[in-house]
């Protein structure tokens, strides 16, 4: 499972017309991705990871408070091409991902697990569909979690 990281002032998702998460503040916009092997074990221990990854300033400029912290929000949203193989021609694969009936209940399981702690400071994109998603990256600062 991996979870590719960006600390964001804003963000949003909208599918079709319709915006489907945002917010503005102090945040994580996270896209999810799942091989076919990852566990709820795997999810739980990237969810809190995330929930306690010290990347927000402190007084002294130093990146050193979480997510907690700031009393941040997360948009997390589903990406399978977080596993695409790209070693070999121009075309990526994605044998290395999740199928949809693998990945959604990991996925769904994922956003679970971070609203017990978040609550309505959580917002989710819309498994398996087309998404806009717009975002300011504070920084940059973008983390790769992996478990």
């Amino acid at each position: 499972m991996r979870f590719l990281v960006q600390r964001v002032t804003e963000a949003s998702v909208t599918v079709a017309t319709e915006t489907v998460a945002a917010f503005q503040g102090h945040g994580f916009l996270v896209l999810c991705g799942i091989a076919p092997d990852d566990t709820p074990a795997q999810a739980e221990k990237l969810c809190a990871k995330l929930l306690k990854l010290r990347v927000f300033e402190d007084e002294n400029g130093a990146m050193n408070r979480s997510l907690m912290d700031v009393n941040g929000a997360v948009i997390l949203v589903s990406q399978f091409t977080l596993y695409a193989d790209t070693r070999s021609g121009n075309r990526p694969g994605f044998s290395t991902a999740a199928r949809p009936e693998v990945a959604e209940p990991l996925y769904n399981y994922c956003c679970e697990q971070l609203r017990k702690t978040l609550g309505n400071r959580l917002g989710t994109g819309r498994f398996g569909a087309d998404m806009a998603i717009a975002l300011v990256n504070d920084g940059p600062c973008t983390f790769l979690l992996e478990a």
